[in-house]
């Protein structure tokens, strides 16, 4: 099973090698996809300069699901086999990525989830926890998805589920991406599988959240409830 992770990245600068090498010390032989939306602080050459990394440059911040349809596409018509994606800033460890890339071996689609036994946060306040908890149980309850964590990011998913949703028809921009995604993979019968992850903050740099990124994802709940 040729197996790729598709990361992207803006101003990652200064976490991109070390995760690179990390998911390559935890998970040999898996190829790395970087999709970089023009950093200005040269991640995309830093990237570039490893073994076994492809990078796709952009021109400007395009948003976080384009990319990753971008890096899915990618992956996709070079026959990987398993495609994960994650977070350039080390909140996602990539020691767990042998245990996610696991769960494949049973079910379409593999989540790192925090709100499982053995999961969870770290270096989070209580504000932030609870709007993270908030908002991951009202979109659980208004999708009806299986997943104890709707709204992680670190996934990976079988090639066909991928293959079997036209990627350019997703609408969600940002974050409220993933959700659309695992929403669709659902309705046409994909199996989720959970493993705990403790998410940490970044290492280094600024978070790419903010006000708009969270009334993105509450519009998007409700327009993928309620649509025909």
């Amino acid at each position: 099973m040729r197996a790729v992770v598709v990361i992207p990245t803006y101003n990652e600068a200064d976490n991109i090698e070390p995760l690179i090498r990390a998911i390559q010390h935890s998970a040999p032989g898996t190829d790395v996809v970087v999709v970089d939306d023009g950093s200005p602080d040269g991640t995309a050459a830093l990237a570039r300069a490893l073994d076994g990394v492809h990078v796709i440059e952009r021109p400007a911040k395009l948003g976080l699901g384009t990319a990753y349809i971008a890096g899915f596409t990618y992956a996709i018509e070079r026959g990987y086999d398993r495609i994960g994606g994650m977070d350039a800033d080390f909140s996602h460890d990539p020691a767990v990525l042998p245990a996610l890339f696991a769960l494949l071996d049973t079910c379409d689609i593999g989540i790192g989830a925090r709100y499982v036994p053995r999961g969870g946060t770290r270096n989070w306040g209580f504000h932030r926890r609870a709007l993270s908890r908030i908002a991951n149980l009202v979109a659980r309850l208004m999708l009806a998805m299986p997943a104890h964590d709707v709204t992680s990011g670190y996934r990976c998913y079988r090639r066909e589920v991928l293959e079997s949703i036209h990627l350019d028809s997703l609408k969600s921009q940002g974050y409220a991406f993933l959700v659309e995604l695992l929403y669709r993979a659902f309705k046409q019968g994909a199996t989720i599988g959970e493993t705990p992850i403790i998410f940490e903050d970044r290492r280094h740099g600024v978070s790419k959240i903010n006000k708009s990124e969270i009334w993105r994802g509450i519009t998007n709940l409700f327009r993928l409830r309620f649509r025909p």
